[in-house]
């Protein structure tokens, strides 16, 4: 996991893209860099082993500016944590340059190729393999950085995020998506582009999220959206709520122990207009699920990953006690290798923070392909779990940008309290005393913790 941010606009570049930077460093802390360019068409790049302070001082002692840029923050997988195979990286031209969160699975077979075509290699990573095939096509065959962006990508093989600049296309950034999330910020004269929500928050709430298989060119004017084909995508834009003061620490030490105190907000959020105290009665959002769908159901699938897993680990003990239908859980990344028997009447349930985990989106797909329903669980509105599923229950927890998982998986197991009411009362499964005591004890839960 690695951090991206990249900017096109009108402020200062380095340091807007050092702040995204500071907001992504929970993505990776093994190594940082950045690289812009400025209205001469110079290239600048400055990289540090280690904590994104390490940067901060090498650009200090040898400043660098322009007007448009990406950096990186990473948590290696291919190649040492050193300063050489720090991000971003160049192609042999040393005129296209590249950042890259996720793992190219094909690289060495490329790496040889380009090897054979006269490419010279300075690290050990995927990353520069990327760099140098598309700056193969920029340059052999003449094309625009977009058009070698394309044609590079499909060679590719993969979980992969990226943002590409070159020096000879000024203020454009080429953003690609295949599984990795990418998220698109959309301000007035400026574009940003990163890896997560956090880095975009303090200049602009409108965003969208990029699909699989997805690329983003990003000028000074407009956002334009193709698929790996070439043909147009009108992305679905969205108004992030959350405010930008979420995203910092707000006084506290840690961004731990400032998400464990705000557990009592992430509950009284997620629960806020969907229960009624004076008949207990639980309602959903608005979904592509019928009520007459939900009693219909036989069983129930779960599938999460890391602490969204043990959330529904819990849910399973709630939906089986109060709406007494069958739960089995799985580790999304072991669902769809082990053939799980799916029909029509089974739900399927995908729990995620960030709505772009890969492995839990695979295990929502083959769902889907066998005639499930999908209801989903999750942080972000928009995210690509989120888009795909028939109906989604959205924590309201708020950014959370601890590793460990604090008010996130408080306000999953939340939603799945109330999920397993709404379905038990459906099902004529409690009385209505008994959903009345429920949804007394939800509204006093954040007082008691």
């Amino acid at each position: 996991m690695c951090g991206i941010v990249g900017y096109v606009g009108n402020k200062q570049v380095v340091p807007l893209i050092l702040e995204g930077l500071r907001k992504l460093e929970y993505r990776g802390y093994d190594s940082a860099g950045i690289a812009v360019v400025d209205g001469n068409g110079q290239l600048y790049i400055r990289r540090a082993e280690g904590k994104l302070r390490n940067l901060e001082e090498v650009i200090r002692l040898n400043p660098i500016d322009g007007n448009y840029g990406i950096g990186h923050t990473r948590w290696a997988t291919h190649g040492r944590p050193t300063e050489e195979n720090a991000h971003p990286h160049r192609d042999q031209s040393g005129r296209v340059v590249v950042v890259h969160n996720g793992k190219i699975e094909n690289y060495m077979s490329l790496k040889e190729r380009l090897k054979a075509l006269g490419s010279n290699f300075k690290t050990e990573t995927d990353t520069e393999v990327i760099a140098h095939l598309i700056g193969h096509y920029k340059y052999t065959e003449n094309l625009s950085l977009e058009e070698a962006v394309r044609k590079a990508v499909k060679e590719l093989k993969g979980v992969f995020a990226l943002a590409i600049i070159s020096a000879d296309e000024p203020d454009t950034i080429v953003a690609v998506r295949e599984g990795a999330p990418v998220v698109i910020g959309l301000g007035d004269g400026e574009f940003f582009v990163a890896s997560d929500i956090p880095p975009i928050l303090q200049h602009t709430r409108d965003v969208f999220y990029l699909g699989d298989k997805e690329i983003a060119v990003l000028t000074r004017d407009s956002v334009k959206v193709t698929d790996f084909d070439g043909n147009l995508v009108e992305p679905k834009r969205h108004r992030i709520t959350w405010d930008p003061i979420a995203a910092e620490k707000g006084g506290f030490k840690h961004f731990m122990l400032k998400e464990i105190y705000e557990q009592p907000r992430a509950i009284r959020d997620t629960v806020r207009g969907r229960i009624s105290l004076d008949s207990g009665k639980i309602y959903l959002d608005p979904m592509n699920i019928s009520e007459d769908e939900f009693k219909s159901i036989t069983s129930i699938k779960a599938a999460a990953c890391g602490t969204s897993w043990h959330a529904a680990l819990t849910g399973k003990y709630m939906i089986e006690a109060l709406a007494r239908v069958p739960v089995e859980v799985d580790y999304a990344s072991e669902f769809r290798y082990r053939n799980p028997v799916l029909d029509e009447k089974t739900l399927m349930i995908v729990i995620s923070q960030s709505g772009e985990t890969a492995d839990t989106i695979a295990a929502m797909r083959e769902a889907k392909n066998a005639g499930c329903k999908v209801l989903s669980i999750c942080n972000v509105q928009g995210s690509m779990i989120d888009r795909e599923s028939d109906g989604t229950i959205l924590t309201h927890a708020g950014p959370e940008i601890g590793v460990a998982s604090t008010k996130a998986f408080t306000s999953q197991m939340i939603a799945l309290y109330l999920f397993a009411l709404y379905l038990a009362q459906l099902r004529g499964r409690i009385s209505s005393e008994e959903a009345k005591t429920h949804a007394q004890n939800i509204a006093q839960l954040p007082l008691k913790i």
